[in-house]
């Protein structure tokens, strides 16, 4: 992004989110009457914790006991906007006008209401007024509007307006480019995006798929097929894959993307709302992505950003109540099926989200990220068995080989290993390197395999050095550095990479355990008590792990590591010859 691109986003950012901040923080003056302090208070810690809908309900009985209060309606209008009630959201902006309160929040709402009814007079008015919502995205609506007033040339002008604003362009002119094919102008559209003034704005998916169309009424659909291979190679979702379809049989598309100014008024917003997204600004992302779907319902890329945001931030009812809206029929299904089910496994409903994804595997069963997801799932309910099922479909659904796989035979390796199945797993892992050989990830767990196996230690060393070389802030890959040395009894050299591992992950019981351990190794027999000491008290009692056992750790410390290991019939700790010098 050029500098004077950036300088004028991270401006808008700032306006915006100071707008966000003052609805957020100013805080009235709690009249304790008539249960208006505890409507309040609630309407409050609802909205920190993101909990639109009991902030919506809150603010609104507070309301209802001093309606004039501008900064509880301020706040009504964010919450409304952010749940997606745009309407309710203005009528406490209108409520805000009529006192002639400014507040950019309430004046996104009442343009966002006035360009849904295609009441575009209004909305110029309140930009031409200053009462819009800010430079970046006021040409672009005004532009929008006065096409919608059927006064394309004052629209070209307009848009040439905002391209003139140092770091603009590129927004300008890619949506200049969506008006013109909306008119019919798709000669001069096509010239626009296949120029460099959209910069990276029409390399987006949206933007790919809508030059296609564009392409596609110029009659150039094998330019169009050129445009998709060159973007996205061989990897089609179903919306790609039925695009490519039409346009190989020589189908003309119709130009979807925009079909009214109303239309190019949810991409202006949609379009911000991505911008914001690549900056994790989560709450004005939302307010952006919600407008968009109000302004325009079959927005779906819209509607799976709103989804995805309220993933992000904790809000999983409504995430998945948002990625519902998706029909079966529309080719982003699958996408919002996927994101559902993991808001379901966010919420702890496991068994949910694989029904969800066991369903998705008979309508979509072609696509190798629902078996692989599924796989995960039930690798996540220790059903292994089944995990094997679903990744051994998902490698039969890739019509050929690309390097990134590894991680669907990483995990299906996984899945092998933890049922004792060695020789499967040790293929995988070894196929999973072979895809990706320096995969931090899968050397790590390669060699720590090896090592539990005590197998290949020399190997296993290897693999791990290379891991750590690569992740070396990563604490369960140190561990595992100072793990393999401790094996090949190399005690002195594992010390510094066990402590390390427990700088790093300082509560894991499994760390504080294997650190305990190479402290007894090397005679530090007081410091190793402690740290067992230390990983007994991290221990999950319900749930723990075989390499943390916390009745073993008792022994250790009870008796120490030696009579331990002699009486589980383990070799004895035994320092390597050329540690020992010998």
């Amino acid at each position: 992004m050029a500098t004077e691109e950036a300088g004028i986003l991270t401006a808008w950012k700032r306006t915006v989110r100071a707008g966000l901040l003052a609805a957020a923080m100013a805080l009235p003056q709690v009249v304790a009457a008539n249960g208006f302090a505890g409507d309040y208070l609630a309407a409050r810690q609802a909205s920190f914790l993101w909990d639109f809908k009991s902030a919506a309900y809150y603010y609104s009985r507070a309301l209802a006991r001093d309606p004039a209060r501008a900064e509880l309606l301020e706040r009504a209008v964010l919450a409304n906007i952010s749940l997606g009630e745009v309407d309710r959201a203005s009528t406490f902006a209108d409520r805000l006008a009529l006192d002639g309160v400014s507040s950019q929040i309430a004046q996104m709402a009442l343009v966002a209401r006035d360009a849904r009814g295609e009441a575009y007079g209004p909305v110029i008015k309140a930009i031409e007024d200053q009462r819009g919502l800010g430079p970046l995205a006021d040409g672009l609506i005004k532009a929008w509007a006065q096409l919608g007033q059927g006064d394309m040339t004052a629209a070209v002008v307009s848009f040439d307006e905002v391209a003139k604003v140092q770091g603009l362009g590129p927004f300008a002119a890619y949506h200049k480019a969506l008006a013109l094919a909306s008119v019919g102008d798709y000669q001069t559209a096509e010239q626009i995006l296949s120029g460099s003034a959209t910069a990276g704005m029409s390399s987006t998916r949206r933007g790919v798929m809508a030059q296609a169309e564009i392409l596609s009424q110029l009659d150039r659909n094998d330019d169009a097929v050129q445009l998709l291979d060159a973007a996205f190679g061989g990897d089609l979702d179903p919306g790609l894959t039925r695009m490519r379809t039409q346009l190989t049989a020589g189908e003309t598309l119709p130009f979807t993307y925009i079909r009214s100014p109303r239309d190019g008024i949810a991409e202006v917003f949609y379009t911000l709302a991505g911008v914001l997204s690549n900056e994790e600004n989560h709450d004005v992302t939302l307010l952006y992505s919600r407008i968009a779907e109000y302004l325009r319902p079959d927005h779906i890329d819209a509607t799976l950003l709103s989804a995805e945001v309220l993933s992000t931030i904790g809000q999983y009812a409504l995430a998945i109540e948002t990625y519902g809206k998706v029909t079966a029929d529309n080719p982003a299904y699958h996408a919002a099926e996927l994101g559902r089910a993991e808001a379901l496994r966010s919420e702890d409903r496991l068994d949910e989200a694989v029904a969800v994804l066991d369903k998705l595997t008979e309508t979509h069963g072609d696509l190798p990220i629902v078996w692989t997801t599924l796989g995960d799932y039930l690798r996540t309910q220790e059903r292994y068995t089944d995990a094997v099922d679903a990744y051994t479909v998902a490698v039969s659904r890739y019509t050929e080989e690309s390097d990134r796989q590894w991680f669907l035979y990483y995990a299906r390796a996984i899945a092998y290993e933890r049922q004792d199945l060695w020789d499967q797993a040790e293929a995988d892992f070894r196929k999973a390197l072979d895809l990706n050989p320096e995969q931090p990830q899968v050397l790590n767990y390669l060699g720590y395999s090896l090592v539990e196996q005590k197998v290949k230690l020399d190997e296993a060393l290897d693999m791990i050095e290379r891991a750590v070389a690569a992740r070396p802030n990563s604490g369960y890959i140190v561990d595992s550095l100072g793990w393999v040395l401790y094996r090949l009894g190399r005690y002195e050299e594992a010390v510094p990479h066990m402590e390390r591992a427990a700088e790093l992950m300082p509560i894991d019981p499994i760390v504080n355990d294997h650190l305990g351990d190479v402290y007894w190794a090397v005679g530090r027999h007081r410091e190793a008590e402690f740290m067992w000491k230390r990983a007994l008290s991290f221990v999950d009692w319900e749930d723990a792990s075989e390499e943390a056992d916390p009745e073993r750790i008792k022994r250790k410390i009870a008796v120490g590591l030696d009579q331990v290991l002699a009486e589980e019939g383990s070799p004895p700790l035994q320092v390597a010859d050329d540690a020992a010098g010998n």
